[in-house]
């Protein structure tokens, strides 16, 4: 993680030579040569750390300092100081600085207080990423990820739940679209109103009809008495219709109605009900393609389709592995009786080298397999369906178009100590790194991912 550190003196020469010292150490280093101006500059963010003089003209040190911790409670402040000022200096530590360093500055000294306060920092920017991320979890339940994918996820639904459009959720079988549907409605002006859920690909076309408007006693052979349908049952509340490209056309058109004018006849009936019902649909067909083939209207498409949550697919979200894999765990242990705690390295390396075609629903069914099968209290591979073993054989990489360069690293070190069968010098060989290297590197994914497993197990707890 880079750090931006903004030095405010009011002497060039001694703001000049530390931001030259600091910059060697591999610190982006911004300066200022006035309190007034240091403030101005703090104010734009994106600072991390402060080093200021105690004693300048205009804005002092110690306001500088004030300033700061009001602003931005917890950015480090090191005060530098003559001799002659170090009670000054102590009191204001009292204020909040972190530290403080006499004239002339020891540059070994500096160096060390910087990557202590800056180490502080990062645990406390990790520790508030990872209590926001307990928040969202808690929020939206069982819609679990922190990867870039989800998060975009997350913030749709946060923006789009508290109005009243409809929305369609896309995405391959067992992604998770009901679980947001969910989320949508628990985060809405609605959610004390019932969520009535129709599966669309479940009924046959004259069933769903009577399903969705319900029907008048002797509508048709069976109809014994009256039914209300979902749409009533869901009135001010939500529905949603899952598969909603399985509907055939005769539907569509009475669907697109309701969506238009907010009201319907029961079948067989002819009196009007009126209501208020937010829409949630979801899908896995390509709606754009069926438009083209004809099979699916194109006005009912876009009255559903007024916001679009995309739910990525498993493989494009593995950074999302250790929390659900943590959540199934804890789960289905609870749920069998059984002491399972953890997973091995080489049954966690096959987990993330396999491209899980039915997504987070294999998942959860792969992880409650490898729970009862398992002996002990670890998940071995051999606790593992066959098939997981099979796809880390190949010899191939898959890393998705626009991963950045630091996860792409994490993907191939993962899938190669896969490749390897854990074995860490020929993974190291493979990938021609010393095996200090490596061993750092897979410290730093084994330190991420305590902190996504943490939390996780906290959001389990809690909720």
């Amino acid at each position: 993680m880079k750090f931006k550190l903004l030095i405010v003196d009011d002497e060039k020469n001694i703001r000049t030579g530390l931001a030259a010292a600091l910059e060697l150490d591999g610190h982006e280093v911004v300066t200022a040569g006035t309190g007034d101006e240091g403030l101005k500059r703090f104010q734009k963010g994106d600072i991390d750390l402060v080093i200021t003089d105690l004693r300048m003209p205009g804005l002092a040190g110690e306001d500088l300092l004030k300033h700061i911790s009001a602003e931005t409670p917890g950015i480090p402040v090191i005060i530098l100081t003559g001799h002659g000022t170090v009670e000054n200096a102590v009191a204001a530590m009292r204020n909040g600085a972190y530290d403080f360093l006499t004239k002339p500055v020891n540059l070994d000294r500096l160096s060390l207080l910087v990557r202590r306060a800056l180490k502080a920092r990062e645990l406390e920017i990790r520790h508030r990423r990872m209590e926001e991320d307990i928040a969202v979890s808690r929020q939206l339940k069982t819609v679990i990820g922190t990867s870039a994918p989800m998060r975009r996820v997350y913030d749709t639904i946060s923006r789009v739940a508290p109005s009243r459009a409809s929305v369609l959720i896309s995405g391959e079988s067992g992604t998770g679209k009901e679980l947001v549907a969910d989320a949508l409605h628990e985060l809405s002006p609605r959610k004390e109103k019932p969520c009535i859920k129709v599966h669309c690909a479940a009924l046959a076309a004259n069933l769903l009809e009577s399903e969705l408007f319900g029907h008048e006693k002797g509508a048709f052979t069976g109809a014994q008495t009256l039914k209300r349908g979902r749409f009533e049952l869901a009135n001010e509340g939500t529905l949603f219709l899952d598969e909603i490209g399985e509907i055939d056309q005769n539907i569509q058109v009475k669907l697109l109605r309701v969506l238009q004018e907010k009201k319907f006849e029961r079948v067989g009936g002819t009196a009007t009900i009126e209501i208020d019902v937010r829409i949630v649909a979801a899908t896995n067909r390509d709606l754009k393609a069926e438009i083209e083939k004809g099979t699916f209207r194109e006005d009912l498409y876009f009255r559903l389709n007024v916001v679009n949550i995309v739910v990525p697919p498993l493989r494009e979200r593995k950074d999302d592995i250790p929390l659900l894999i943590a959540s199934f765990l804890k789960e289905f242990a609870s749920e069998n009786n059984k002491p399972v705690e953890n997973i091995d390295e080489k049954a966690r390396a096959a987990l993330y080298a396999y491209d899980w075609p039915g997504n987070v629903r294999e998942l959860r069914n792969c992880i409650e397999s490898a729970v009862v099968m398992a002996k002990g209290t670890v998940i071995t591979p051999d606790d593992l369906p066959p098939t997981i073993h099979s796809s880390t054989e190949d010899g191939w990489i898959r890393i998705p178009l626009g991963t950045s360069l630091e996860d792409s690293e994490k993907i191939i070190i993962r899938d190669t100590l896969s490749f390897c069968n854990g074995n860490k010098s020929r993974t190291a060989a493979l990938l021609a790194i010393g095996r200090k290297t490596l061993h750092r590197k897979l410290d730093k994914r084994d330190e991420e991912q305590a902190d996504m497993t943490c939390s996780a197990l906290l959001t389990a707890k809690q909720t």
